[in-house]
């Protein structure tokens, strides 16, 4: 077993004699791990990286071994916690739980994830897409928390989904649900091609990897500023050094996130005219730094005015657009979340 840090305890003086729960999320980068009670409080946390190149079995045991660090921190033993919960990233089978060919984990085709990790921890594991799980976390103490159902988008990489309506997840008949980066906003023939291999995707559009890209052929093409400058000059081209020169008055700059804002609006308006939830939830990294932040501010006002201008007064009038409040925390305490429902269901028949 690999020497790991402690976890983080956040609330030493927390009461730990309810019922509680551990959500982990698993990404291409890290393995995150929370313990949270049955009110949503993340009480410790412990993270450390993936290394993905060490292959899937290495990593599950390292996920089910965070439950017994998690406990220990609080001076349980695993067998306390009630439920365990596991996000990841897709495609996946959930009726299975076998990741299929998770595109940010080479290698890991075909893993049978959510029994391995059990394996490792000791209890049944309830598994989730990661967004589904993040989409949970915002509903159930986050953002959404006073919403009857929710849509979060969650903007990095790519563009996940997570939907949530009535305190269930939708999944979808083969586990590929809420896959709202694949949505079409695009069908002309000039589309950009999606990473999926598919044209006109959101995902083409409204990802970091697609504001890069048409950051860098605006550049190659002619285009000036001090983004540009700063490029042109050998600095890394992201997201950030986009919204930093876009705060400093960068017209290309800030061209390029409403640019970006109106593209996630039509996909936005696709979801609403499908699922006409009570909130759309904007998460991940691609945010511009949120309201703190004069861009981030302007990227919502931008998305909500291309929004409503394209939708149903009514949907228009109620349906709110916000930003997530979770941040990395949602993936871990929405898998705890899911943990504790499927706990609660299993612990009502029990006991009916």
């Amino acid at each position: 077993m690999p020497v790991t840090k402690s976890p983080h305890l956040l609330l030493p003086d927390a009461d730990v004699s309810g019922p509680l729960f551990v959500g982990i999320d698993l990404g291409g980068t890290n393995i995150k791990a929370a313990l949270v009670d049955d009110h949503g409080r993340m009480i410790a946390f412990h993270t450390e990286p993936t290394n993905v190149q060490n292959g899937p079995d290495d990593a599950a045991i390292r996920m089910g071994h965070s439950v017994s660090l998690l406990a220990d921190c609080v001076g349980l033993d695993h067998s306390d916690i009630a439920a365990v919960g596991l996000g990841t990233p897709g495609p996946q089978d959930l009726s299975t739980g076998v990741l299929l060919k998770p595109g940010n984990l080479p290698g890991w085709d075909n893993f049978p994830v959510r029994d391995r990790v059990a394996e490792h921890c000791g209890h049944t594991v309830t598994y989730a897409n990661d967004a589904t799980a993040a989409a949970y976390g915002e509903f159930w103490v986050g953002s959404g928390r006073d919403d009857t159902s929710l849509i979060l988008l969650t903007l990095g990489t790519g563009v996940g989904g997570g939907i949530i309506i009535d305190d269930m997840t939708i999944e979808g008949a083969h586990s590929h649900g809420a896959e709202c980066g694949h949505i079409i906003v695009d069908s002309s023939p000039t589309a950009r091609m999606c990473p999926c291999g598919q044209p006109g995707h959101l995902e083409a559009y409204a990802s970091a990897t697609a504001l890069k890209a048409i950051a860098s052929e605006r550049i190659r093409n002619g285009g000036t500023g001090t983004l540009a400058d700063a490029v042109n000059q050998g600095e890394p081209l992201t997201p950030i050094l986009i919204g930093n020169h876009a705060e400093q008055g960068d017209q290309l700059a800030m061209s390029l996130v409403m640019e970006t804002a109106d593209w996630l609006a039509i996909g936005i308006v696709t979801l609403m005219h499908t699922i006409d939830p009570s909130a759309i939830i904007l998460g991940g990294a691609m945010t511009f730094g949120r309201e703190e932040h004069p861009v981030g501010q302007a990227f919502l006002d931008r998305i909500d005015t291309s929004v409503r201008r394209r939708t149903f007064p009514t949907l228009a009038k109620k349906t709110a657009l916000r930003f997530a409040t979770l941040g990395g925390n949602a993936g871990s305490i929405g898998a705890a979340g899911l943990s504790r429902l499927a706990w609660k269901q299993q612990h009502s028949h029990t006991h009916a």
